[in-house]
């Protein structure tokens, strides 16, 4: 049965149960168990007042994602469960508010903060003590229908699409929103030379608004052909083959023996910690951007950060304001991020969506509730 005909359905049992979403049966991909993910019929979401209920329309696969599938991140993340925090969608339920109407599109920012704690009250709600975040402690996206909590709605985190903004683009305005805030803790701006250590999708968003902050010169390092050539479509200067060269003497070569301004590593291999340092210039700013795996980083030159005043810094998820920034970024048309999703799949084939996202043959792959 096609999607529109089973929404029929659903809406004639919605109205025979007088608003009661219950026993209606949707698909949805679970989380079992680490390496375990499989599509299954579950209940709809049952929401309540002031609750929003969405049927999702485009989802995204994160390298986040993937951890969790393999059981590589495990903090806030239940079995069993549905994953995806990158995604957008269509109301199908207001639950009783009058600002939005059934067939509103929407964007979400996906971390709810609690607004109440020590981190909340002085400005870093990302770092939130007491949050909920969509695919850890709430189910997520990948599924036809998510439940937004009213907490997340009278706290801002939902936006309406305007017409031109596809529900893909709108998905990855999270990422790009974290994106933004390691680029604001580095302050990165006008005349800086750039370094983006990975030219996966992240690192693709760093060389799409590093352009639009104004740097100087963007260079990228990645063993991937693929994707050294999709940094340099999206703006970059220089795509270095670290399996084949030296990078730090590149990045010197390209600078004059200076280094580079700011070094964003956006893959989170312990080894390049150290290499950061290296290649960044005196007064220059390292950001550990990536959610790095276990391993040893005491290598990092501890005397060239001291003698060298080289500012090192983590930066971690979003806050509300870095969504907002990010989607009028793209309501607007400041930032093209349609072309990082180079590969779609329909709900049914969401285990295939998770294969190719985790084997590097595509950019940013969309799962779509058509």
């Amino acid at each position: 049965m096609q999607l529109v005909d089973r929404l029929q359905e659903y809406f004639l049992i919605y109205k025979m149960n007088k608003r009661n979403w219950e026993f209606i049966i949707v698909k949805a991909t679970i989380l079992q168990a680490p390496n375990q993910i499989t599509l299954k019929e579950v209940e709809i979401p049952v929401i309540g007042t002031g609750d929003l209920l969405i049927r999702m329309r485009a989802a995204t696969v994160c390298g986040t994602d993937i951890r969790i599938f393999r059981g590589r991140k495990t903090l806030g993340v239940r079995y069993p469960s549905i994953l995806g925090h990158e995604f957008a969608g269509e109301i199908v339920d207001t639950g009783g508010r009058r600002e939005f109407s059934v067939g509103d599109r929407i964007g979400l920012c996906p971390a709810i903060s609690c607004g109440q704690c020590y981190r909340c009250k002085r400005g870093a709600e990302n770092l939130c003590e007491e949050g909920m975040n969509f695919g850890y402690e709430i189910d997520g996206g990948f599924a036809e229908f998510v439940r937004i909590p009213s907490k997340a709605v009278d706290s801002g985190n939902v936006r309406k699409l305007p017409a031109n903004m596809t529900f893909g683009e709108a998905a990855l305005v999270e990422p790009l929103s974290c994106v933004l805030n390691g680029q604001e803790k580095v302050n990165l701006g006008f005349a800086d030379i750039v370094v983006i250590i990975g030219a996966g999708p992240i690192g693709l968003m760093h060389v799409l608004l590093a352009r639009l902050r104004g740097a100087m010169k963007i260079i990228v390092s990645d063993p991937n052909q693929y994707r050294r050539d999709a940094a340099m479509r999206f703006g970059a200067d220089v795509a270095i083959d670290p399996g084949t060269e030296n990078v730090t003497a590149r990045v010197k070569a390209e600078t004059d023996g200076r280094g580079a301004d700011v070094v964003l590593c956006a893959i989170g291999v312990p080894a390049l910690a150290r290499q950061a340092t290296d290649m960044v210039a005196h007064g220059g700013r390292v950001s550990l951007f990536a959610g790095f795996s276990k391993g040893d980083v005491s290598e990092m030159d501890i005397n060239a950060i001291h003698y060298s005043e080289i500012t090192i810094t983590g930066s971690f998820g979003l806050s509300r304001r870095n969504f907002d920034d990010a989607f009028d970024m793209v309501a607007l048309g400041r930032l093209n991020v349609a072309p990082l999703i180079t590969e779609t799949f329909g709900l049914d084939e969401a285990p295939r969506a998770f294969e190719m996202a985790e084997s590097g043959a595509a950019l940013k792959v969309a799962i779509e509730n058509v």
